[in-house]
């Protein structure tokens, strides 16, 4: 016979405390431990060339997505066997990757050095934190963009005033100087936002985020730096640079798990309604059309099951950058990409691309191009006769790239190619990508290369994938 409520025994109430001692403790299972959790784990990937050799695989693509790092895949190793939804399961799993999603928040605000106020959002990666960003910008304010910045900063923004490509850092700051001046003419301008790099994705040259931000709060405008291409190469400190807003991509932090982060003021983000509208965004729904009352804190903005496994490797990896000598490893990438620099340099047609000046400060990034070879070409060469990864075409920045490319003369081509370097970057790579560009370079390519489908490929193609 049914038990009615009325009939339902009552639960009798626990009549002492719980004790401390006999509370369930969230204890992971302890992971093996590893000498260094920032080894990369394609550092013994090998691959196949035309010729029939057989050759480890040089990766010079860094600034596209770069490899796993071992700390990363040990997080998420660790959590799978427990893998749980977050936030509201009552199940101990659930309770336990809820901890570590929100350790992960943490481990983040610390990379990045955000102030104690400071709200986290994990996102998909940096063109979904700006198009966030840009989704809870007031109504009425204007966005201050370069034309040089990748197509993430670019493109998103309602009302943008766009300013012409600068030559030097002194010019950039000036740039957005007048432009807030312009905006400020006739009393005041409402809401405005810089959104500026930190690295350029192209040249790897670093912009001048503290003097612009300086600028821009002379102004009571807001600063947004796509730190994309500078987190995984310099330390960020938002608190320090008094930046408003920072985003970045998992994938390039070594973490390739579909995580990225955009972090900054509450403010803006409180006023605006949700990102995405479904569940974990919402507070309570009521019966009534629109009767919806939205969560409060990055919840408002991160509705739907999030990536947990991807934050929970970002996370390890910001813990792993954070507790290495960040000072040497920026040293031991400025010796690299000296020595590649310097090997291009000394190569007859090639030239490479430079924003400001030759030596202007850069992270491990080289942009060229070789006269009379076609880039997609050259980096189709370099796979495919030699084991060497690298990027081309325009690399999500068309306004710059094609700017830089005309500069550097008529007979240049369409296209360049991208060398970008990274943690697992070897001296005696980066010598085997020189001396391959200068064979190509000075020979062309021995194998024949056709465009099925508009990229060229290697005809024939005797590799086993």
């Amino acid at each position: 016979m049914p038990v009615s409520p009325a009939t339902a025994p009552a639960i009798p109430a626990r009549r002492e405390p719980v004790r401390e001692s006999a509370r369930p403790r969230l204890v992971p299972v302890p992971r093996a431990e590893r000498p260094d959790p920032l080894v990369l784990l394609d550092a013994e990937v090998t691959v196949p060339l035309v010729t029939g050799d057989t050759v480890g695989y040089a990766n010079f693509d860094y600034a596209a997505s770069a490899p796993c790092a071992t700390a990363a895949a040990d997080a998420i190793n660790d959590l799978l066997p427990r893998y749980a939804s977050v936030h509201r399961g009552a199940g101990l799993p659930s309770q336990l990757c809820t901890r570590r999603y929100e350790e992960a928040r943490g481990s983040v605000a610390r990379f990045l050095g955000c102030r104690p106020d400071d709200t986290v959002l994990f996102t998909r990666n940096t063109t979904d934190a700006t198009n966030l960003l840009a989704h809870v910008l007031p109504a009425d304010a204007t966005v201050v963009v370069f034309d040089s910045e990748h197509h993430a900063t670019l493109l998103p923004w309602r009302r943008a005033v766009r300013l012409p490509v600068p030559d030097s850092p002194g010019a950039a700051v000036r740039a957005v100087d007048a432009a807030l001046r312009e905006l400020h003419r006739d009393g005041p301008a409402g809401p405005v936002l810089v959104a500026v790099t930190g690295a350029s994705n192209v040249t790897g040259e670093l912009w001048p985020v503290g003097n612009i931000v300086t600028v821009a709060h002379r102004y009571g405008a807001r600063v947004f730096v796509d730190a994309a291409q500078l987190a995984p190469h310099r330390p960020v400190d938002v608190a320090a640079l008094d930046v408003d807003y920072v985003a970045l991509s998992g994938h390039k932090l070594y973490a390739p798990f579909g995580a990225g982060v955009l972090a900054g003021r509450p403010d803006w983000l409180a006023a605006a309604g949700p990102y995405l509208a479904g569940g974990g965004a919402t507070a309570l729904v009521g019966d009534a059309t629109n009767d919806v009352r939205w969560s409060a804190g990055a919840a408002r903005h991160e509705a739907g099951s999030p990536n947990v496994l991807g934050a929970v490797a970002l996370g390890a990896v910001c813990d792993a950058l954070l507790a290495a000598d960040r000072a040497a490893l920026a040293d031991r990438e400025r010796r690299l990409t000296d020595r590649l620099r310097a090997g291009l340099a000394a190569i007859d047609g090639v030239v490479e691309l430079s924003l400001f000046a030759p030596d202007s400060p850069r992270v491990g990034i080289a942009a060229f191009a070789v006269r009379g070879l076609d880039s997609d070409v050259l980096a189709a060469a370099l796979s495919a006769e030699y084991g060497i990864g690298v990027r081309d075409g325009l690399f999500c920045a068309h306004p710059l790239t094609r700017r830089l490319l005309h500069d550097a003369g008529t007979d240049a081509p369409a296209t360049a190619v991208r060398a970008s370097i990274g943690l697992g970057t070897t001296e005696e790579q980066v010598d085997r990508l020189v001396a391959a560009v200068a064979e190509l370079a000075a020979n062309g390519p021995r194998w024949t290369y056709e465009r099925p489908e508009g990229r060229p490929v290697p005809v024939p193609d005797p590799r086993v994938w």
